[in-house]
């Protein structure tokens, strides 16, 4: 049984983190670090990290760390210290000397980290790159399109800095391109469309490239969308096979043809695996996607979009 605390407890640690636990087993949750109230049976509440840690750190094993991505570093450098094994909600830090140093402490004192990139753990995401194995690639196009009123309503954090803007979920994108593609991506140029008012991107369009494509590649995260909600990607390999990934990386068309995908879910899969990890003694910590938007941020050109308010029509 792995006794486990959630610093962060908000709309995520409760639709997602608390039900893969409970389908999962082998998890028993013993604190919740929140300033929202704990409703939890069974774990202890605590209004900060330090607060939990000194009450019961030495009762615990490890923790998950799902706070917004600003001061996810020093907390998990405190968990770490105290002797914690660490799952880091995505994005793992807001910079890559950040979530390097992380991995590096993690080593020096024989704790695991794990990264986790929930769209990684995406039903279809693990076929897809293993059709692309050896693949030489013709085209890659991500459309990442969503409606930040219906997921972030009224959370002003993620446009600041340290809060990514659309590029929150973007890297969910990246995540899995990173994952599925046979060869490195690489960011040549970036369009940040940022609101007049705000700190952070609303619209981003990257063009990529990578040692075996034979042709740029493509996406755009858009977070005001014209249109419905959309998760896609699609890789044409050079022999002119066509992957298209949908809902996120929950299905998967070869050639128009839909591919069974099971799997225990994005969020059971992760806890599934960080036990393995746990058993183990041995971390994950994937940079590539954070590396991704790093990148984008260094070569970007920035545009001036019109001023964002919150819409509170609830439509």
């Amino acid at each position: 049984m792995i006794r486990l605390g959630i610093i962060g407890f908000g709309k995520i640690a409760r639709d997602a983190h608390v039900p893969a636990l409970q389908a999962v087993g082998g998890y028993g949750l013993k604190a919740v670090v929140t300033r929202s109230g704990c409703d939890q049976q069974g774990a202890r509440c605590f209004d900060t990290a330090d607060a939990m840690l000194q009450a019961i750190g030495k009762e615990l094993d490890a923790v998950t760390i799902s706070t917004p991505p600003g001061p996810r570093y020093a907390i998990a450098r405190q968990c770490l210290a105290a002797g914690l094994d660490c799952l880091l909600e995505k994005p793992p830090a807001t910079t890559l000397g950040e979530i390097e140093n992380l991995r590096d402490e993690a080593a020096r004192l024989g704790r695991v980290l794990f990264t986790t990139w929930h769209s990684q753990h995406a039903a279809a995401v693990d076929q897809a790159r293993a059709l692309l194995v050896g693949e030489r690639i013709k085209r890659l196009a991500i459309r990442w399109h969503e409606d930040v009123n219906k997921y972030h309503p009224g959370q002003d954090w993620v446009w600041q800095a340290e809060g990514f803007g659309v590029f929150d979920p973007g890297i969910n994108a990246l995540s899995i391109a990173s994952r599925i593609m046979p060869g490195k991506l690489i960011i040549d140029d970036a369009t940040l469309r940022i609101p007049a008012n705000r700190e952070q991107p609303i619209k981003v369009q990257l063009a990529l490239s990578s040692p075996v494509a034979e042709a740029p590649l493509s996406a755009v995260f858009d977070w005001c969308p014209a249109a419905e909600d959309e998760w896609t990607i699609t890789v044409e390999s050079a022999e002119g096979r066509i992957l298209e990934l949908r809902r996120g990386g929950a299905e998967l068309l070869v050639d128009g043809v839909p591919q069974p995908a099971q799997g225990p879910g994005e969020y059971p899969s992760i806890y599934a695996e960080f036990a393995h990890l746990v058993e183990e003694r041995r971390s994950r910590v994937d940079i590539e996607p954070l590396r991704l938007v790093a990148d984008a941020m260094m070569v970007g050109k920035r545009e001036t979009a019109p001023p964002f308010e919150w819409r509170n029509d609830g439509g």
